[in-house]
């Protein structure tokens, strides 16, 4: 059995992509409250696989974690790019009339604007996770509302009165598999997918076109940047790491342009190699 530690509690939409991610396979979730906690869970024990959310289509990227990451010493090994779609739901016996406001994460608010901006008399609370519906549903709170997964509504038995309240429907979350280093090849024999994506980050020297050289080099190998997320190094004025993904179908190419650009680059350091996550509809 895996243990799969998440940011969330059972019903969230990361104990969704986890199940999905592993389908068919015996996983046991590790509940976590933040995601320095999921970091902290895999560092304990080395058997302990993260799952966290890294960019949402709509949201955009959780900067936090690419630093959380970088920091933690854990590899990538996989993603799982999950359709999110929100229910508003309530206790069992109560209706529309019964709510007087919405708990929910607060990027799952701000997913679902245009219909909390229809209902203008529900007061907004941002909450740390969207199973929200848990803490509605043991406390027994009148007139309280839970923005949430489907999943999350069935699982604590709470009355979903509206699906798809999300406003954008082509809604989806990234998540990124991480683990201790040291267990990445017993976890890749068990997969059979192709390495054709990678995280990296670096700094560069503070000198004119630095950034345009890896850019161009990368370009000549046919390696395709996917993602580059820049963020200041604090106590460093006006430096910056930068985060990259990269996808490829020649991993050798791959190899070379990886030793092609590191005579360029400062502190590069390889955040995980895997197989191109799929999407969920």
């Amino acid at each position: 059995m895996k243990k799969i530690a998440i940011q969330g509690t059972l019903g969230s939409y990361h104990d969704i992509a986890a199940h999905k991610y592993f389908e068919g396979e015996e996983i046991q979730l590790i509940c976590c409250a933040s995601f320095e906690d999921v970091f902290a869970a895999v560092k304990k024990d080395s058997q302990t696989i993260g799952m966290l959310a890294i960019e949402n289509t709509i949201a955009g990227s959780l900067l936090h974690n690419n630093e959380l990451l970088r920091q933690s010493g854990t590899q990538i090994i996989g993603e799982y790019k999950l359709r999110i779609s929100h229910s508003f739901v309530c206790l069992p016996d109560e209706s529309w009339e019964d709510l007087t406001e919405v708990n929910s994460h607060p990027i799952a608010l701000m997913q679902c604007r245009d219909f909390l901006n229809q209902h203008p008399q529900l007061k907004v609370v941002e909450g740390e996770d969207t199973a929200r519906a848990e803490a509605i549903k043991n406390g027994n709170l009148k007139g309280h509302a839970a923005i949430c997964s489907k999943i999350a509504a069935e699982r604590y038995g709470m009355k979903v009165l509206q699906e798809g309240i999300e406003t954008n429907k082509h809604n989806f979350t990234r998540f990124l598999v991480v683990a201790d280093p040291w267990q990445v090849d017993e976890l890749r024999q068990h997969r059979t997918n192709t390495i054709n994506k990678a995280n990296m980050v670096f700094t560069l020297p503070h000198s004119e076109g630095s950034l345009s050289q890896v850019l161009s080099i990368l370009s000549f190998y046919n390696i395709n940047l996917t993602k580059i997320q820049s963020l200041p190094i604090i106590g460093r004025e006006w430096e910056y790491q930068f985060y990259v993904d990269v996808a490829f179908n020649d991993y050798l190419r791959y190899k070379q342009s990886i030793a092609a650009i590191t005579p360029l680059t400062k502190e590069l350091k390889i955040l995980g190699e895997y197989a191109e996550g799929k999407s969920n509809v």
